[in-house]
């Protein structure tokens, strides 16, 4: 089976945990091997979490510099930073949502601008598909499903070996009373990605 490696970051708290074990057991559903591994950092600080997730047949879930099939970012300025892990054949998806880092809420740092960030992304990887993902997890009724929109994207994509009635049916399993509003938030994700 062939090898796809998948890339996640986020900042603490914005459900990349949760993305990935969803993604982890879909994969079990669909009896696709799967490693993942996880880098927490600072998340309880508002600090990274890099997710790594490698589908079919692998013997490590370290994802090199460059080889990352693609890579899904839930806060644009961790994603430009992950795009080392990218090269000219992978597909980077990301919110628009801006979670600005502690530097520069306290005037230390400079987040970067929205457009300058997606046209560097642009010119170093195949295809970007950029959106607000925050505003979709509000039409979902939960602000906090900005993960879930994402996931819709990510498999509106077909780069994963997964259907994406199996990631919902792992999305179910996993948010319990919360599934609903998840579920409706993978489908506007699904949505928006179509039509980037």
């Amino acid at each position: 089976m062939k090898t796809t490696r998948l890339i996640i970051v986020a900042v603490g708290g914005q459900g990349n945990l949760l993305a990935s074990r969803i993604l982890s057991e879909a994969s079990l559903i669909s009896e696709i091997p799967v490693r993942m591994s996880e880098i927490h950092g600072m998340a309880q600080r508002g600090g990274v979490v890099e997710s790594a997730i490698v589908f079919g047949d692998a013997e490590s879930t370290i994802i090199s510099d460059g080889e990352a099939d693609v890579l899904v970012g839930f806060e644009p300025s961790e994603t430009l930073r992950a795009l080392n892990k990218c090269n000219p054949d992978t597909t980077v998806i990301t919110s628009l949502s801006p979670l600005p880092p502690f530097t520069v809420a306290i005037g230390r740092g400079v987040y970067p601008e929205l457009g300058a960030l997606q046209d560097l992304i642009r010119a170093k990887t195949k295809k970007l598909i950029a959106f607000d993902a925050t505003t979709l997890a509000k039409e979902a009724g939960n602000i906090l499903s900005v993960n879930m929109v994402l996931l819709g994207a990510l498999l509106q994509t077909g780069i994963l070996p997964l259907s994406a009635e199996n990631v919902k049916e792992a999305i179910k399993a996993r948010t319990g009373k919360f599934a609903e509003s998840n579920i409706k938030a993978f489908e506007l994700g699904f949505s928006a990605a179509k039509l980037s």
